[in-house]
């Protein structure tokens, strides 16, 4: 009954001595820092109590990789329902790369687009369902009849309005389990809180008007410390954060990460129309003139295909269409200057940057800006380096990889590596060099299924075009052979 269950749980309470240590699953293809394992646990410890929780480490600590470790465990231990992923749109993709990457054991189902099955019938078949938080508003009636083992929501500050459609969305679906995934899991008010609350663990912190009468009204309000110290002692034991610093002593002084984003429909439709057309014509230069009197058609083509996967606006300044890399870049972008952390910007595309822009001041974002025509770079640099209220410098790659101390920023960002990774390397150390007292986060944005994705492949595959400091598209064109560059244009 009920209540004899009550009962049990009460004593299995009582006699809590700590979380315990588990065994990380031999089918995790990765090794676990210690406290990303200390965060397995913590998550096993959660689940054996039958309570939701927040993981909420501040970006690049391993979020998705602490969650993927836990996946793999529920098929080890013979989960018999699946596991259910809602992330925004814009990372899905780099889920699917990471659920490849380090568990490729697991049976993964991408429910999302207009093409996905109108129906939760193969559900069973797999270990995750990953889905977006606009496809679960839209099936939300049928999947809500569907039983999942857990349900883990990504960038969980898509449900902190908890009157908005996507979090009323989230509380009707069925779970054994329930996480939250996210590095900022306050924003503005501690309603926020609430909503992730709601969904984890209902009833715990109370009503919607409850809580605004007892806590949020009081913090807010009026500033009572007292209260505020009430809320945390009640959500600790559900919220686990680590930030940078503190596990400092763990991190090699820098991390390289590749984030992989997929094109938007429009995206893809612009794409591969461009595609076909330099395919065609860099394979008829080909055959009639030879590899080297093709190299202006070639880098031609490969510039524009470069172009659309940064954003389709660089060759149509005037479309609608919207680009997934930027967007997803933006994701990531809002969790980490909500964290507190400074953050440079690299493009070799000053259109590119002009495009960052427009989206920044429609967000009200402060930023500072460098590129070739700048006059007064120690100025902007200075600015950056010691006004705490601008957390975020654009950077033209041309202008700014070389000569610049940027050591306040802790995140660097490449919107669109290229084939000279000694530029990028001279750019990354703009920040990570002397001076600079924390550990630095690489990202790499990566369009998948571009010309973008195929040249990180002709990287590893041709070592010697990494080690020798290839300095411009001409230098890089004459390490080709005729079926490297047919490869670009497949």
């Amino acid at each position: 009954t009920a209540d004899a269950e009550y009962a049990t749980f009460i004593e299995k309470l009582r006699n809590f001595e700590g979380i315990a240590e588990h065994e990380v699953p031999e089918e995790f293809k990765g090794k676990l820092r210690p406290y990303q394992k200390a965060g397995y646990d913590w998550l096993l410890f959660l689940q054996d109590f039958r309570f939701g929780g927040i993981l909420a480490d501040d970006m690049g600590l391993g979020k998705t990789v602490q969650t993927i470790v836990l996946l793999l465990h529920e098929k080890k231990r013979g989960a018999s329902k699946p596991t259910l992923v809602v992330a925004p749109t814009s990372v899905v993709f780099n889920w699917r790369h990471e659920l490849e990457k380090f568990a490729p054991g697991l049976r993964v189902l991408q429910f999302t687009g207009v093409d996905r099955e109108k129906s939760t019938e193969q559900f069973s078949e797999y270990d995750v369902i990953l889905t977006t938080y606009g496809t679960l508003r839209r099936d939300v009636l049928m999947l809500r009849e569907f039983p999942f083992n857990y349900v883990i929501l990504d960038e969980s500050q898509n449900i902190k309005n908890p009157n908005s459609q996507t979090a009323k969305a989230v509380r009707l679906l069925t779970a054994d389990f329930r996480l939250v995934l996210t590095g900022t899991p306050i924003e503005n008010n501690t309603i926020e809180l609430w909503s992730q609350f709601a969904f984890l663990n209902p009833g715990m912190l109370g009503s919607q008007r409850y809580f605004q009468t007892r806590f949020a009204t009081p913090i807010e309000k009026k500033g009572d410390k007292e209260t505020a110290a009430f809320l945390q002692k009640l959500v600790q034991p559900f919220l686990l954060r680590r930030t940078k610093e503190q596990v400092a002593d763990e991190l090699p002084p820098k991390s390289e990460s590749i984030f992989y984003a997929s094109m938007t429909a429009a995206q893809a439709n612009l794409y591969n129309y461009w595609r076909d057309y330099y395919r065609a014509a860099v394979l008829q230069n080909l055959k009639t003139k030879g590899l080297g009197r093709s190299r202006f058609v070639v880098l031609e083509g490969l510039v524009k295909l470069r172009q659309i996967a940064c954003h389709p606006q660089l060759i149509e300044p005037n479309t609608d269409r919207d680009s997934g890399k930027f967007n997803a870049m933006m994701e990531q972008l809002r969790e980490i200057i909500a964290e507190g952390h400074k953050v440079l910007i690299f493009s070799q595309f000053v259109k590119m940057l002009t495009i960052m822009r427009k989206q920044l001041d429609a967000e009200n974002i402060a930023y500072t800006y460098l590129d070739g025509r700048t006059r007064n770079r120690e100025a902007k640099v200075q600015q950056f380096q010691e006004n705490e209220d601008i957390p975020l410098f654009l950077i033209s790659l041309r202008a700014g990889g070389t000569g610049l101390n940027l050591t306040a920023a802790d995140y660097v960002f490449h919107f669109d590596p290229w084939w000279n990774p000694a530029v990028e390397m001279q750019a990354t150390d703009r920040t990570h060099r002397i001076g600079q007292k924390r550990h630095v986060f690489v990202y790499k944005f990566i369009t998948q299924g571009t010309v973008e994705e195929k040249v990180l492949q002709l990287q590893t595959r041709k070592k010697k075009l990494v080690d020798s400091l290839i300095s411009t598209d001409a230098a890089f064109f004459k390490q080709l052979s005729t079926e490297d560059i047919e490869t670009l244009f497949e």
